[in-house]
């Protein structure tokens, strides 16, 4: 088997292929490395013949569809993917043929509904069913704690104890891990009753993903890239300059609020003063609780300008129409010599 591990941060993908006819398959592609897996296909001298998501991903930019396109490759995801664009779907125990290889499906819902792993010889590609030391998260759009149980110790846990597990995400560096380490050594999976397993994952109380709404919008309409969204939003978003928010930066308590739509470290680190916290993540979970008003000005701001826009666009949607967007973000404020917070 021609096997191929890539690494983008957390996120892992994988090419495999077929020694003998050079047909491959490429699970869990991530928008910006298309041009690597590209030239990695060209270096190895296969054929990419599928490009396959085991689920829809909520925390990353899928190019299933992109690659699909440019390698006239069909895109497989599970059958109850809501992805339009998907050209193969499959059903528990399906099985795609890369040349000699046997890849069987086993749809593992839990994570989301349409959750699946791709078992292929001595390993499985779990997703995010099963992680190293983990599992899925299950508050998420279509997760659900006791479908997440039954996928796991009804069906995933059953695998031979030495069948290697290749998970679509790992952000301490490892590269995989085995069934049977994961049965004895995986907290998650410590909790075996199906009752105690839900509460727990229940209460988990994890962050959202950062760019949660965009990567469901991209992933499931398969439409629009980072960049088409990015031009779409700031198309329909006006801004405010880093001069005139410091203007009015005395009076932002009754005249507008600043959202830092980073993540917790970021705000930490360096804020606009008074700047209220509310990850992009997390905002169409939080922002009406947090802001009962939909008549307030808000101006959103993150690091580089460019999150900050998405969100006020989503803000506007959402009935706050008088959302604007910081020009510069929270960088070119620091640079431009205006007040910085730091939490303590």
């Amino acid at each position: 088997m021609i096997f191929e591990q890539i690494a983008t941060g957390g996120c892992q993908s994988y090419l495999l292929g077929c020694e003998a006819s050079r047909a491959a398959i490429l699970i869990d592609p991530e928008q910006s490395q298309i041009d690597r897996y590209v030239g990695l296909a060209s270096q190895l001298g296969v054929h990419i013949r599928y490009v396959l998501d085991t689920h829809t991903h909520a925390d990353h930019f899928s190019a299933s569809r992109e690659l699909g396109r440019l390698l006239h490759a069909p895109v497989v995801m599970n059958r109850l993917s809501p992805a339009p664009y998907a050209g193969m779907r499959l059903d528990d125990g399906d099985m795609l043929i890369v040349g000699e290889l046997r890849l069987r499906a086993l749809h593992t819902p839990g994570h989301t509904r349409d959750s699946m792993c791709i078992l292929a010889a001595d390993r499985v590609f779990t997703g995010d069913t099963l992680l190293i030391g983990g599992t899925g998260r299950t508050d998420l759009p279509t997760g659900d704690p006791a479908a997440l149980h039954d996928s796991l110790f009804g069906k995933l846990l059953k695998l031979p104890p030495e069948t290697l597990v290749y998970p679509a995400h790992d952000y301490k560096g490892r590269s995989h891990s085995t069934i049977g380490a994961e049965i004895a050594e995986n907290p998650r999976l410590q909790t075996t009753d199906r009752d105690e397993f839900v509460a727990m994952m229940q209460h988990l109380d994890l962050a959202a993903p950062t760019h949660l709404t965009e990567a469901l919008r991209t992933n499931m309409n398969g439409g629009r890239t980072v960049a088409q969204l990015l031009a779409e939003a700031a198309a329909r978003v006006p801004f405010i300059a880093l001069e005139e928010l410091n203007a009015r930066i005395g009076t932002l308590a009754g005249d507008m609020i600043v959202l830092d739509v980073r993540e917790k470290e970021a705000f930490e680190a360096g804020h606009i003063p008074g700047a209220v916290h509310l990850p992009r993540g997390q905002l169409e979970l939080r922002v009406n609780a947090m802001l009962c008003d939909p008549t307030a000005r808000l101006v959103t701001c993150c690091e580089f300008g460019k999150i900050s826009t998405l969100a006020a666009a989503t803000l506007r949607e959402l009935g706050f129409l008088r959302a604007v967007a910081l020009d510069g973000g929270v960088k070119a404020w620091a640079e431009a010599g205006y007040p910085v917070e730091r939490q303590a």
